[in-house]
């Protein structure tokens, strides 16, 4: 038997490089790490930095196809982030254009949260701890 000890990274396949690019490190504040383009693949791979452990690898392809993202899609079904303050960061990606759903509260935390969507369309979550 073996342990997992924690998530590494979450991989992203965007259909517009640059606009998810711009989402990710603009809007979102995520830091690049690295950024490399395969030539041999069309392709890029952006690094980004989630906070102390986390990252996610967005990809380029030429092409890729539509997949389901609606939360209620089989697969993945959001990516949530963490905030310390959910109201000010709503304001923040309102601010920017950046829809999201009204803050509800987890009846089972007493946590509040949101939906917002990344320029593909993939449902993102902000959570307050």
């Amino acid at each position: 038997m073996f342990k997992l000890n924690r998530i590494h990274h979450v991989a992203i396949i965007c259909s517009d490089y640059q606009a998810s690019k711009r989402f990710y490190t603009q809007v979102l504040g995520l830091k690049v790490l690295q950024e490399v383009y395969r030539a041999e693949r069309n392709s890029y791979k952006l690094d980004l930095k989630v906070g102390d452990q986390y990252q996610i690898e967005l990809f380029s392809f030429p092409e890729p196809p539509a997949r389901p993202s609606r939360p209620e899609a089989v697969g993945l079904r959001h990516l949530a982030f963490e905030v310390d303050d959910i109201f000010g960061a709503v304001n923040m990606l309102n601010k920017q254009g950046i829809v999201t759903e009204p803050i509800r509260v987890d009846e089972h935390t007493g946590k509040p949260f949101t939906f917002f969507a990344d320029p593909d369309g993939l449902p993102l979550e902000l959570y307050q701890v």
